[in-house]
């Protein structure tokens, strides 16, 4: 009996092959980096930073930023297009800059199953914090300044060079918006409602890792993505809100050995995520105390948050945030099967199957 692949795992499997080109494509641009970066003659500090960026960057998984990418190119068109390459290089560096200003603020010892950024340089200059503090910064600045340099030295025409970088622009300028504002959540006396975490994770998230991909492909394939804005904008901002979500989820409620990350961060951190908000919105008496006392105590022990996860998987916090998570996906499905009008059928069920698949998928 012959096998007939689904839409889920076609899209799996051509999601498996933009991750393998791409991350070949990352390993040359930093075998080049290293040759080409103009640095001065006596740094060891450059090409060191280089090298952190480069083994972070390489870490990656499963490169859904550049997946996407493609896939909106191939909404209108099946044809190779020039500048997918330096779009995919830009997505991904200015990803990594966000990784290492995040493990900063966050101070979070580890990222992809590796050292942090941060703590690398924590363990370089054990005697100094401040000069450790400071190259994390300036590491995670050169991967923003590599991200538009990528695109500017690209062999495209001048239009479509401007035009990219214009979006990535953008894009890196809502992120550090939706940081701001990401901290300044966690400093307001009231738990934050629905509204204000749906706008911090939108311009945090959605923008650079749903919508840049997005318009840089129907750019990159001679598209015209602003006449489509407010529907690319819906779609990106359903789509990172149930990103936010899940990563909230699994803060919480996932396994350190597939995240590559330590449980408990946002509680420890005292920051008011969707999962820790839900919680807080739901505990009182006995059950709040406990909450409480680990909720901005970064020293608090692995078995106090047990008893956190505990009382929210009681409360029934998990399916909340996960049923939240599948109505936001099955409206960003119902946003792209309304491309069908105008896009590619293949392209359309992709970004229509990919919000479910996002939720639901395991690792």
């Amino acid at each position: 009996m012959t096998h007939t692949t689904g839409p889920v795992e076609r899209m799996l499997e051509r999601a498996a092959a933009h991750e393998r080109r791409f991350n070949a494509l990352l390993e040359e641009y930093f075998d080049t980096l290293g040759r080409t970066l103009d640095t001065p003659a006596f740094s060891r500090y450059v090409p060191e930073c280089v090298q952190l960026l480069r083994e972070l960057s390489l870490r990656g998984g499963k490169r859904m930023r550049v997946v996407l990418l493609h896939e909106a190119a191939g909404l209108v068109s099946t044809e190779p297009a020039e500048g997918l390459d330096a779009a995919a290089l830009s997505v991904e560096l200015l990803h990594t800059h966000g990784l290492v200003h995040d493990d900063l603020i966050d101070d979070s010892p580890t990222r992809r199953g590796g050292p942090s950024t941060y703590y690398a340089y924590r363990d370089r200059f054990p005697h100094h914090p401040q000069a450790a503090l400071g190259l994390t910064v300036l590491a995670g600045d050169l991967a923003l300044a590599l991200s538009l340099r990528v695109l500017l030295e690209a062999r495209l025409p001048v239009a479509l060079r401007q035009a990219m970088a214009e979006v990535q622009t953008e894009a890196a300028a809502d992120t550090f918006v939706g940081q701001i504002a990401d901290l300044e959540r966690d400093f307001t006396a009231a738990v934050p409602g629905e509204d204000v975490l749906h706008s911090v994770a939108d311009f945090k998230s959605a923008r650079y890792s749903v919508l840049a991909p997005l318009r840089l492909g129907l750019l990159a394939a001679g598209g015209q993505p602003a006449a489509f804005d407010q529907e690319l904008r819906h779609y990106a901002r359903l789509v990172g809100i149930c990103g936010q979500m899940r990563d909230d989820c699994l803060d919480l409620f996932g396994d350190a050995d597939l995240t590559g990350k330590p449980t408990g961060t946002d509680i420890r951190d005292g920051r008011r995520s969707y999962t820790v908000s839900a919680l807080l919105s739901v505990v009182g008496g006995a059950e709040r105390a406990v909450v409480e006392s680990a909720f901005g105590d970064p020293s608090c022990t692995p078995e106090a948050i047990a008893a956190v996860r505990e009382i929210a998987e009681r409360r029934g916090v998990a399916e909340k945030v996960r049923a939240e998570m599948r109505r936001h996906a099955e409206e960003a499905s119902l946003v792209a099967a309304g491309w069908r009008s105008r896009w590619r059928e293949e392209a359309v069920t992709f970004f229509e199957h990919l919000p479910l698949w996002s939720v639901e998928r395991s690792g």
